[in-house]
């Protein structure tokens, strides 16, 4: 994710990062500049119409539908923030369930080795699920001091939640803690579980492809008929109108397109790797 100083104006309008749509657009913009140009062409000097042609009137349709395009990129990117802060706010509950778990289990365990190993399992969870939701393979983790083995082949973050509630279950048999202890410790390991399936439902449901599809082909059709109308008021200078209204269109969807899976490697994705090391460093310090 890119840090910033929201406040720092000049900074966004003179920087070209990685994550800027521009660069990413150069060659539909340039596609769409000669297109333009050869409409402006053909208007102007070939086909010579007249001021009163009906062609003019084109233009019409353009200030009738948009409202309509306005609304659904607006609807567009609404619906892909709400997605990309509930994934924020999933990863907020990951670092307070985290450090309430370390807590209790700091108060509640009075030997070295079992502290040791929650010590070490906790922060792996938030590391596991990081590479989970990224689909980057981990293969066979091994901690040292603690009989853990995870495979890649399997769903990992299961894994690590049914070994600390393996681990629980025998303090509870070997009478570490009280039976109460064992509701409120396994009532800790389902709410990483709930927070697993929350960022799996973010990443694994994307919008439905049709309204996806339509607003692209809604987009494409509006930019290519702009240069038909606005020949006849603008001239030539409807080359770089309609680039750059194809610009503002067209980044609005992609913006929209990359955040509406916030947990990938993009610019603009949660810092998950980071909130995973600040999870570590805070369990390491409470247990």
């Amino acid at each position: 994710m890119t840090s910033y100083n929201p406040k720092d104006w000049f900074s966004f309008i003179f920087h070209f990062s990685k994550a800027d749509t521009f660069r990413k657009l150069i060659p539909v913009m340039f596609f769409i500049g000669l297109y333009s140009g050869a409409i402006a062409y053909l208007e102007i000097e070939y086909w010579d119409l007249p001021e009163d042609s009906h062609v003019k009137n084109i233009s019409l349709m353009h200030s009738m539908l948009g409202f309509v395009i306005s609304l659904l990129l607006a609807y567009r990117t609404n619906t892909a923030y709400d997605r990309w802060w509930e994934g924020r706010r999933m990863w907020g509950s990951l670092v307070n369930n985290s450090r309430n778990f370390a807590i209790k289990l700091s108060v509640i365990l009075a030997d070295e080795k079992d502290r040791t190993f929650f010590r070490k399992i906790i922060p792996a969870y938030a590391s596991i699920l990081n590479k989970h939701l990224k689909d980057e393979e981990t293969g066979k983790q091994l901690f040292d001091d603690v009989d853990l083995v995870i495979d890649h082949h399997k769903h990992r973050p299961n894994q690590i939640a049914k070994i600390m509630v393996s681990k629980i279950n025998d303090l509870y048999k070997s009478n570490k803690i009280t039976g109460d202890q064992l509701i409120t410790l396994n009532g800790e390991v389902s709410s990483f579980t709930d927070i697993c399936g929350a960022c799996e439902r973010i990443k694994n449901t994307p919008i439905p492809y049709s309204y996806s599809a339509f607003i692209k082909k809604f987009i494409f059709i509006y930019v290519l008929t702009l240069p038909f109308g606005y020949v006849f008021s603008l001239g030539y200078y409807v080359i770089p109108v309609v680039v750059f209204i194809f610009y503002v269109l067209a980044s609005l969807e992609l913006i929209a397109e990359e955040i509406e899976d916030p947990f990938g490697t993009d610019a603009n994705d949660l810092p998950t790797q980071k909130i995973a090391e600040n999870i570590k460093k805070h369990v390491e310090e409470l247990i």
